[in-house]
């Protein structure tokens, strides 16, 4: 075939996003031109997407101007994800409900946020005492954890496409040292997901705060402690000014996904070339999570132990205790009286369970 300004003709029939006559094997360059009249380009879609989390945050907030570049660059500039901060169009624990209603086109949040609809959303988001990354993911996309959670978010008229997955979470930030239990009855404390209800049998007054809420709370004494996300993304948020023991390891978040979250009848009037390219970039940003969440909690535990005095604490084996006990309390109770969350635990222990004779055995100790 001929060149048309350098370029194969063949190549512009491949990647052109206009209706083109005559591109084929006949040899004949021809422009629309059988009918007498040019089709029409394709046109622009732009989806408006709020968030949960601020742009000025680390992994969780920047990763969705990156997941926004992603997508304009394989679309070639046709698919656009315009951000909004959190509260720019809705209030940043309304993203997701607003996604439903059709008030949004699109949001970039955790399932969790939505467990006020039905707490069994928390678990797309992150279990207590759960599998590592590697075994979340293996659960959610060929245990049947995904089709779970298309068929519930579905019933909302929503599209929710895992598209970031983060390391462990750090336990909290505290204000003092907890030596035992009693030390934590009677706290006033933001606590996220299935673990809050851990800590409520712990006798702690839990509360869901939008993440650019929590510093201020904290600092004016509304809260006692405060648990949030990973090294990197409570650094951004400076927790360390006003509570310096740090505990770890993040029992109640071992794992977490966030998700892009899509109007169902907005996901449905999308071509399949634009479903499919969220879909893969949604699956980039799930590496570039691990990875960089990886890369960059050492360091940024680092400055806060050696420049800002923060004291790195572990939970002892008799406190992970009474949480795990606490927890398998919470999963009797909500399975016995909600049937989706029995349904979804009932998948992830299955295949939890059947996981483990490669768990136990394939990773060194």
């Amino acid at each position: 075939m001929k060149k048309l300004f350098g370029i194969s003709a063949a190549a512009v029939c491949v990647t052109a996003l206009v209706t083109l006559s005559g591109c084929g094997d006949s040899g004949q360059e021809q422009v629309a031109e059988s009918s007498g009249a040019s089709a029409p380009a394709a046109k622009k879609v732009t989806l408006k997407m709020t968030s949960v989390f601020p742009s000025s945050l680390q992994l969780l907030g920047d990763s969705a101007i990156k997941l926004s570049d992603t997508v304009e660059v394989m679309s070639g500039g046709m698919l656009e994800l315009k951000f909004f901060e959190p509260g720019a169009l809705v209030p940043g624990l309304e993203a997701i409900p607003a996604v439903s209603k059709g008030s949004v086109d699109a949001a970039w949040s955790s399932p969790g946020f939505f467990a006020g609809t039905d707490t069994t959303f928390s678990f797309f988001s992150t279990t207590p005492f759960g599998a590592n990354p590697t075994e979340f993911l293996a659960w959610m996309y060929y245990g049947g954890g995904l089709e779970i959670a298309d068929e519930m978010f579905g019933e909302h008229n929503v599209k929710a496409i895992p598209c970031q997955m983060i390391p462990p979470e750090a336990s909290g930030w505290f204000r003092k040292e907890i030596k035992t239990l009693d030390d934590v009855r009677g706290m006033k404390m933001r606590f996220f997901g299935l673990g809050a209800k851990v800590m409520d049998k712990m006798g702690v007054a839990t509360q869901l705060l939008a993440p650019g809420d929590i510093f201020q709370a904290l600092q004016l004494g509304t809260i006692d402690a405060t648990e949030f996300s990973m090294p990197s993304s409570d650094e951004s948020f400076g927790f360390y000014q006003v509570a310096k023991y740090y505990y770890f390891p993040g029992w109640h978040q071992p794992a977490s996904f966030n998700n892009l979250f899509i109007n169902m009848d907005v996901w449905n009037g999308l071509t399949a070339q634009h479903k499919r390219i969220l879909e893969v970039a949604c699956g980039d940003m799930v590496r570039d999570g691990l990875a960089r969440g990886d890369a960059a909690q050492a360091p940024a535990l680092r400055r806060m132990r050696d420049d800002h005095g923060v004291k790195i604490m572990y939970w002892s084996d008799e406190i992970l205790d009474a949480y795990k006990k606490a927890w398998d309390e919470v999963v009797a109770e909500e399975s016995a009286v909600n049937p989706s969350f029995k349904r979804v635990n009932d998948s992830y222990a299955k295949f939890r369970e059947e996981y483990a004779l490669w768990g136990d055995n394939g990773y060194l100790k």
